[in-house]
């Protein structure tokens, strides 16, 4: 067992504001956090593996850091970035509105410890940004499942962050969705448009610093760029419209081939002349980088564009360019009411009865059926929390080979049969129906982790950044969740002692 030899900085008292009963719920709900993460140990727990991580990455042998201050300084620091991310996605803010509000709220100060008595700095949104990167996406999971499994099973334990009894893990109801890229509609010809206005931005910010190549204005280009997309707009109601596009595709093909030789000249410019610049080595490099990756898909944009207007050929799913920024957009079908077809990526998510998520999974390519999904995720929740009584999951879960699985494990079915006959049977089972009744709260709790903690859309870009963002949200909603049941027993143990 690791002894941390942390002193904790005293802190002002939180103002009390009166009147607004939103306010008072909300701050109790923070001390509550605060109590649990303390009383829980799971910050000690998080904070110590990421220093841990930390010295690993940096070389640094972690016993020089125990007995010197550099160990005290690097504990507040990760202790710091954990308070800030768990609040910045408790209230679903940005990195920019959240460093306005860190900086205003007295309560949210108290809350991530920058408060103290001598010390009371803001933090920018940069520093935000880079404090949501300090903790490991696989770390944050291994920690906050293995205590889930421990500490909220445990009576004595849970009686010390105020909850009645301890949580069960026994029932497990699953579902997937499907987490929404920050991509506009995937328009073939509004890709050009995209690559265009990436490129001559680059090409702006190189001829600011004094390499210049003979060429159009970038703004003038833009110009025409943003014309031909108006006037593609706008031959939607017109009788000639199929013969419209395709003339206005060419131009705008030309148009793109046009951008394209300017960008590789002022890249090749860059390169020979990177000492006349202001840049480091790796600030050309990032702006390289930007012009690379548009030049590299930019043919493969221009022939899906020719061939889905011009050649009037499909294009396979998995072949298509959804967005020249982020490579790891997926086509989604999954014909709900508010879209047939969704683009992002795929997300399981496993709660129990209380509505804690006791597993997840992001998926980076195309996710699999729900049906191939569910027994490597039950495999998963078994090495973590033991022995599981039912698992409950809609019609899209049954299959032959998850019923065998559950009946070979012990596990209560309570799968929702894809057949009417056998469903029209099992309904017929107060167990499988009282299940499925409950089953139905999952699709809330979706709504809530997506709507509330992940944001819409989630902004994150890149299958790693969304790993991270997920795990940090899984993290923020179970501390909610908890700190949300203890403060109700709470309640309920003051009401029996007052009519005791």
């Amino acid at each position: 067992m690791k002894i941390l030899n942390v002193q904790y900085d005293m802190r002002p008292a939180i103002p009390h504001v009166y009147g607004n009963i939103d306010y008072k719920n909300f701050r109790e709900t923070l001390i509550k956090l605060d109590e649990i993460l303390c009383k829980g140990q799971l910050e000690d727990q998080l904070v110590s593996a990421a220093i841990d991580q930390w010295t690993i990455s940096a070389e640094k042998p972690s016993a020089e850091f125990m007995n010197t201050n550099v160990y005290s300084k690097l504990w507040r620091q990760h202790q710091f970035a954990l308070r800030c991310n768990i609040a910045r996605h408790l209230t679903g803010e940005s990195f920019r509105q959240f460093s306005v509000r860190l900086s205003d709220s007295a309560l949210f100060q108290w809350f991530t410890r920058i408060h103290y008595f001598t010390n009371k700095k803001a933090i920018s949104k940069s520093s935000l940004d880079r404090f949501s990167k300090m903790f490991d996406e696989s770390m944050i999971a291994e920690i906050l499942l293995e205590w889930q499994a421990s500490f909220l099973t445990t009576p004595n334990k849970t009686e010390e962050i105020g909850l009645n009894e301890a949580m069960s893990f026994r029932d497990t109801f699953l579902d997937s969705t499907c987490i929404k890229a920050n991509i506009h509609f995937p328009v073939d010809w509004v890709l050009l448009r995209d690559a265009a206005r990436s490129l001559l931005s680059a090409m702006k910010t190189i001829r600011a610093q004094g390499l210049k190549h003979r060429m159009i204005e970038p703004v003038d280009l833009m110009k025409q760029m943003n014309r031909l997309c108006i006037a593609m707009t706008h031959t939607r109601r017109k009788k000639d419209s199929k013969k419209q596009r395709k003339k206005i595709l060419r131009a705008m093909k030309k148009l793109s081939h046009c951008i394209q030789k300017h960008a590789e000249r002022y890249c090749a410019l860059l390169i020979k002349n990177r000492e006349k610049t202001h840049w480091s080595e790796a600030q050309s490099n990032l702006v390289l980088d930007r012009i690379n990756n548009i030049l590299n898909q930019l043919p493969a944009a221009i022939k899906q564009a020719h061939d889905r207007i011009i050649g009037e050929r499909k294009t396979a799913s998995k072949e298509k360019i959804l967005s020249l920024y982020d490579p790891d957009v997926h086509v989604i079908v999954r014909g709900k009411s508010e879209g047939e077809v969704e683009f992002g990526q795929g997300l399981m998510l496993a709660e129990q009865r209380d509505g804690l998520i006791v597993d997840w999974c992001l998926f980076k390519d195309q996710p699999k059926s729900d049906s191939g999904i569910f027994m490597p995720l039950m495999k998963r929740i078994q090495r973590y929390y033991g022995v599981i009584a039912s698992s409950t999951g809609d019609r899209g879960f049954d299959s032959e080979a998850n019923r065998d699985f559950l009946e070979q494990e012990n596990i209560y079915n309570g799968l929702c049969p894809r057949s009417p006959k056998k469903l029209q049977e099992r309904i017929n089972d107060p167990r499988f129906l009282e299940l499925q009744t409950r089953r139905s709260q999952t699709e809330g709790r979706i709504g809530i982790f997506k709507n509330i903690f992940l944001g819409k859309p989630l902004k994150s870009k890149r299958f790693f950044h969304r790993q991270t963002t997920v795990a940090w949200c899984v993290l923020t909603h179970n501390l909610w969740v908890i700190a949300r049941k203890a403060l109700s027993d709470e309640k309920i143990r003051l009401k029996q002692i007052a009519y005791a």
